[in-house]
């Protein structure tokens, strides 16, 4: 079908945001809630925002709905999406959107990718925006795809001397020629209890926590389901996850430093987005020394991984020993009503539409 061409210009002088959702991805989920919590906060005096969701077999659609659909896919069968495309070509500048009345085009002045995990935080979507030529909230392409896989992460962390706990990395190739043996050194290495993880994936998707040898590879099977590499760490007992919420491009600053005391065994998916119950200390329960420490290595970890914009940092406090293990960084954190990265900003003295507003003035820094 040949579409007629319509062009849309900018209205009353404010800046046109786009906020992708969705996605294929295990997250997709949570990144619909997350979306739904943004959207809710940016200023409408400074932004026009534009939502496009990305379903999950990977058909974009420009919705033009009530935001409380957004959770539970609701907004897929809602009457009020039009199928749709970003452009790489920069002198479109943005959305290609197929109306029934002809080809709309919608210049965008700066995206916000809420797209947990693959096909979103882990560089390919930056990748699309930086063809475009379109300014992208929080990291870029190579640093989006190095803090997306934890045994890449791990590898720089230990190349820069930052601590952190004993880990492995196999691939499902090299685990299938011997599994016996990779098991076996696994568990000499690490002891138990440890943790299996796929190397590309986040909220907890995935991980297992392994208490007997007899277990083990019933775990790495289900990490396998997730990702073909995977990362197997040391567990740090008595410990106390904490994390810390980086802000800013050249000249990043460190939040004040928050606690979790997960409802289950560890913070999994369930507990992170799902269960409430879980404990929140803003600010954690840990000494002023430590305090200081965790803020300047998450600092340090965001500039050696490349980052930009945001980036939420965990790390364990180990209580018996005082020790700061780093855990992982996340370049696309949640942004649900009950996830850290918007709790520790607000704490800190950066409300949740300031931040929104920060984060869009940070990636227009890029362009």
């Amino acid at each position: 079908m040949i579409y007629p061409y319509m062009y849309i210009r900018e209205v009353n002088g404010m800046r046109k945001a786009l906020v992708l959702f969705g996605g294929v991805s295990s997250e997709h989920e949570v990144s619909c809630v997350s979306a739904q919590s943004v959207v809710g906060q940016i200023p409408r005096d400074k932004y026009e925002v534009y939502l496009v969701g990305i379903t999950k077999a990977g058909e974009w659609l420009l919705y033009e709905g009530d935001t409380d659909l957004l959770p539970e896919d609701r907004w897929v069968t809602s009457g009020k999406c039009t199928r749709a495309a970003l452009s790489p070509d920069r002198k479109t500048g943005g959305l290609l959107v197929f109306r029934e009345s002809g080809l709309e085009q919608i210049h965008v002045d700066v995206a916000f990718p809420v797209l947990h995990g693959k096909n979103g935080e882990d560089g390919t979507v930056q990748g699309l925006l930086e063809l475009a030529g379109i300014p992208c909230v929080g990291c870029g392409v190579m640093s989006s795809a190095m803090c997306m896989d934890k045994a890449v992460t791990n590898l720089l962390a230990d190349t820069a001397g930052v601590p952190q706990t004993k880990w492995l990395s196999v691939t499902r190739t090299a685990y299938d020629k011997d599994e016996a043996a990779f098991c076996a050194h696994a568990l000499e290495t690490l002891g138990l209890p440890l943790f299996v993880k796929p190397a590309n994936a986040g909220s907890s998707r995935g991980i297992s926590k392994v208490t007997e040898k007899d277990a083990l590879p019933a775990a790495l099977e289900t990490a396998f389901g997730h990702d073909r590499k995977l990362v197997l760490e040391a567990s740090v007992e008595d410990a106390l996850e904490v994390e810390c919420a980086v802000l800013g491009n050249e000249t990043p600053l460190a939040s004040v430093v928050g606690g979790i005391v997960p409802s289950k065994a560890f913070y999994d998916y369930e507990a992170k987005y799902i269960d409430e119950s879980s404990i929140l200390q803003i600010p954690a329960h840990i000494p002023s020394a430590a305090e200081a420490e965790i803020r300047e290595t998450a600092v340090r970890v965001f500039e050696l991984l490349g980052c930009r914009g945001m980036a939420r940092v965990d790390f364990f406090y180990e209580r018996k020993t005082g020790r700061v293990l780093f855990n992982e960084i996340n370049t696309i954190p949640g942004f649900t009503s009950i996830s850290m990265y918007a709790k520790l900003m607000e704490q800190s003295g950066v409300p949740y539409p300031k931040l929104l507003d920060r984060l869009f003035k940070l990636a227009l820094e890029q362009r």
